[in-house]
């Protein structure tokens, strides 16, 4: 059996703009993916802590060490600058791959610099 596990977490990380007028997805610093195995074009599962909304989209690399998450398209409807997300990536692992797979889960300060990384 296959089983479906977090893969990499991006964790309090704060929204700093929603652009209505792109075509959808999420713009993430590229150190974050980078730092939590998400690659460009992944789908993630946003998670608001402000109003509860639980979105998937696609992560789009934004500049490295800006800081920018932002959300883009119909996921702008979701949140607003200085929400706080949760973003999830997930993978499908084999039974021996679950034994040995660890998540990449990245911490990030108010302005989404790395504090802490595991």
């Amino acid at each position: 059996m296959l089983r479906q596990m977090l893969k990499g977490k991006i964790h309090r990380a704060t929204v700093t703009e929603a652009c209505i007028d792109y075509e959808g997805s999420v713009t993430i610093d590229s150190k974050l993916l980078k730092a939590a195995d998400i690659l460009p074009y992944e789908k993630v599962l946003i998670a608001n802590l402000n109003n509860g909304s639980r979105i998937e989209s696609y992560a789009i690399g934004g500049a490295p060490g800006s800081g920018v998450v932002c959300l883009n398209g119909g996921a702008a409807r979701h949140g607003k600058p200085g929400d706080i997300l949760i973003i999830l990536a997930f993978g499908v692992f084999s039974p021996g791959e679950v034994r040995r797979y660890r998540p990449r889960v990245v911490y990030v300060d108010g302005k989404n610099r790395i504090i802490k990384k595991r």
